[in-house]
């Protein structure tokens, strides 16, 4: 026994030191199989294995056991002990697929622990009485979250453990911690719009939120308890300094202000966030890296020269290490202001590392950095690689990071030789463009594959307004942040002002630019995939064998290519149509709702424009004519009947090659084979996808897209619902 234990404990301490050999230090020579393997920085790569389990894991089309990840991971660690000195590519390959396997279980162990009730169809009018826990202003209203749900004639196993709710009125304005009654309609957090689309319903459930919907009539508040958690805490006073900024910014200037400082953007009307969109300067509405590391900045230095100025102090104490600690705390203080997103997370983490080097006299800014950052991340929120904030703000350091380390000699033989370019505003100018195509170029495949769309003078734009954010209203946000418990807030939120207009003018002006915007057809999950490795090996490799990244990320683009656009997508509840007519372009079915829906379509179709609904006639090319009892479309041989009213499938179901039935009709009306949608299947399978090839129809579901998990489970308790109901088949 004593033998056994001494060679466990030798093996242990092996693997130890193997790991502190190979990962942490960046050894400049190296010889044999290292040599093979590309040694280099192998420590940034433990956060892209670990969120390629991750991502296997979301991928998956049904929720798997849950013994293999750890059964895997367990195996991989006992191999990697066992392993011998002189078989390096052997350790790495355990030690990868064991990274792989940790992402995995991590995700499939967070999806556990949040699991919670998700309401299984609409309900409503109900009334609803709940703690109010979250309080978001917006253009209309206010949109509630919710606990402590209680719904009258529900069960407790019927009840989400969160809702929220849009309330266009209030009796009185309601504040987190509240007790409140409402009447409400409830519904299961929305499918996608279109297969593979946006998946609110898994966002909502890793929130634990089981019910979305909006208030008939006015809040009432029943209770105000004084005592309440450092949470609610927090969030009454974010709501409160969103409250007191908006009234002394202005209607205009109020909401964009409020987006900086406390992170509720809900406010900012539509005009000013589209063209901020368009003109490529809405990151700077999202707290991230920017905001964060100018608060941090501005704090260590203004405290740093604070204490210089002290003679005394500055000759016997290490003041810059504690200016770094007022920093961390400052920037601490403005994450929980600012609502902790993904992205501000992300920055905070990499803000305090930065200045923990700073305080035990270390490099700052490294790859590591970045690394230790994204696994802290990832570990603590898994569903969070999904997200774009989290894929754009990573892929934005991760660049910006290689790139300065490439071109640091360059500038500093620059500097050296002085003149215009070498003074400290040629390389500030020179920096700030450098930054702004960097960051644009990095985070676009991912604008292309979440938005569809690219600012094509987004360069221009950041050259203005980026300077402006740094050197006048970030220093001015955080005077009135300081001036705030005085009352005097407005002393700064003014000036504070007069910069926010000037990027609200520059943001107008570039958006009504001619071709400012580009729409894109969407990348492919996979394209994105190669896209992403490439551009990490292009990153994170050394040496020439770093561009064998470039072909990669070459295919991850062309891959749009071979997208082939659907012919008709229908919405998931069948009350909207949109029809692709090529070079004829895009109609929509007609409607005043479903906004979200119509953008995200007219996006994913890459379409500049949505021609009118033809009424009454034929429409474009001939190729499309519709009535008040439906359509029927050309499309190459194939004739398609879009069937609207009972009565006209009688007549259409004869006469044309595909029926999509949008209504509900008589059984046996339709017995040739020719329907290929009915109304049972949006409502049994979400929105739809349709294209006709050569070969016949081919429809894409939603239900198939998204698999068996947790979050779209819903939809099976919902269609099994809609079996029961005697008017639900057709």
């Amino acid at each position: 026994m004593a033998t056994l234990t001494a060679q466990i404990r030798g093996n242990a301490a092996h693997w130890a030191a193997t790991l502190r050999a190979r990962f942490l230090p960046e050894r400049k020579a190296v010889t044999g199989e290292a040599r093979v393997l590309g040694y280099g920085r192998y420590a940034p790569w433990i956060p892209v294995l670990f969120g390629a389990g991750i991502a296997l894991y979301f991928w998956l089309p049904a929720e798997p056991a849950d013994w293999p990840a750890g059964a895997v991971l367990i195996a991989m660690f006992l191999t990697a002990i066992a392993q011998r000195r002189n078989r390096a590519l052997v350790f790495f390959a355990v030690v990868a697929i064991g990274t792989v396997a940790a992402g995995f279980g991590a995700a499939q162990i967070q999806t556990g622990i949040v699991s919670a009730p998700v309401l299984a169809r609409e309900i409503g009018p109900v009334r609803v009485a709940a703690r109010v826990v979250a309080v978001e202003p917006t253009e209309t209203g206010v949109r509630l979250t919710l606990d402590n749900v209680t719904i009258a004639r529900r069960t407790i196993g019927e009840v989400p453990d969160r809702v929220r709710i849009s309330v266009r009125s209030a009796r009185t304005d309601p504040l987190p911690g509240d007790r409140i009654e409402v009447t409400a309609i409830l519904q299961p957090p929305p499918s996608p719009s279109l297969p593979g689309g946006f998946d609110f319903a898994r966002k909502a459930w890793f929130e634990r939120i089981g019910g979305v919907g909006f208030a008939l009539g006015g809040v009432t508040v029943t209770d105000r308890p004084e005592d309440a958690s450092w949470r609610i805490a927090l969030a009454r006073l974010r709501l409160d300094l969103t409250a007191r900024i908006m009234a002394a910014a202005g209607d205009r200037i109020g909401p964009v202000a409020a987006a900086l400082m406390t992170g509720e953007r809900r406010a900012i009307p539509k005009e000013a966030l589209a063209s901020m969109r368009d003109s490529g300067l809405a990151h700077l509405l999202a707290i991230s890296g920017l905001h964060i590391g100018l608060v941090a900045g501005l704090l260590f230095f203004t405290v740093r020269l604070g204490l210089a100025c002290i003679e005394p102090v500055a000759l016997r104490y290490p003041i810059k290490k504690y200016a770094a600690v007022a920093a961390i705390a400052g920037a601490f203080a403005y994450l929980l202001i600012s609502g902790a997103t993904i992205p501000t997370q992300r920055a905070f983490l990499m803000v305090s590392i930065v200045m923990l080097a700073v305080m035990i006299d270390r490099t700052a800014i490294s790859m590591r950095l970045v690394a230790i950052s994204a696994i802290v991340v990832l570990l603590a929120a898994p569903e969070s690689l999904l997200s774009a904030s989290f894929q754009m703000s990573f892929a934005a350091v991760v660049g910006l990071v290689a790139v300065y380390e490439a071109a640091a000699p360059a500038m500093s033989r620059v500097r050296q030789r002085g003149g215009i370019l070498g003074s400290r505003i040629g390389l500030f100018i020179a920096a700030t463009a450098l930054t702004t195509l960097v960051a644009g170029a990095a985070t676009a495949p991912f604008a292309i594959y979440h938005f569809n769309r690219v600012a094509l003078y987004g360069l221009a734009a950041n050259l203005v307004a980026v300077p402006v954010m740094a050197m006048w209203i970030m220093p001015f946000g955080i005077l009135s942040f300081l001036l705030m418990p005085l009352g005097l807030e407005s002393l700064g939120l003014v000036p504070m002002g007069w910069g926010i207009a000037i990027v609200l003018e520059v943001a107008d002006r570039v958006a009504t630019l001619p071709g400012a915007v580009a729409l894109v057809p969407p990348m492919p999950t996979v394209g994105l995939a190669v896209l992403a490795l490439g551009g990490l090996w292009l990153c994170l490799t050394r040496g020439r064998r770093r561009l064998l990244g470039v072909p990669l990320m070459g295919a991850g683009l062309l891959s749009i290519v071979a997208v082939t656009p659907p012919d008709v997508i229908v919405s998931r509840d069948g009350d909207l149509v949109a029809i692709n007519l090529g070079k004829q372009g895009v109609v929509m079915s007609p409607g005043s709702g479903k906004a979200f829906e119509r953008d995200m379509w007219q996006r994913r179709l890459a379409a500049a424009d949505v021609g009118d609904w033809p009424s009454g006639g034929i429409g474009p090319a001939g190729a499309l004519g519709c009535d008040s009892d439906g359509c029927i479309l050309q499309t190459g041989k194939q004739t398609v009947a879009l069937v609207f009213d009972p009565a006209a499938a009688v007549e259409d179901c004869g006469r044309v090659d595909h029926v999509i039935l949008l209504t509900r009709v008589p059984h046996g009306m339709c017995r040739d084979g020719s329907v290929i949608v009915s109304i049972f299947h949006i409502w049994r399978d979400g929105a739809l996808a349709i294209r006709f090839t050569e070969n016949g129809p081919s429809v894409e579901t939603s239900r198939v897209v998204r698999g068996d998990r947790p979050w779209s489970r819903l939809s099976n308790r919902k269609r099994q619902y809609l079996r029961t109901r005697p008017t639900s088949r057709p």
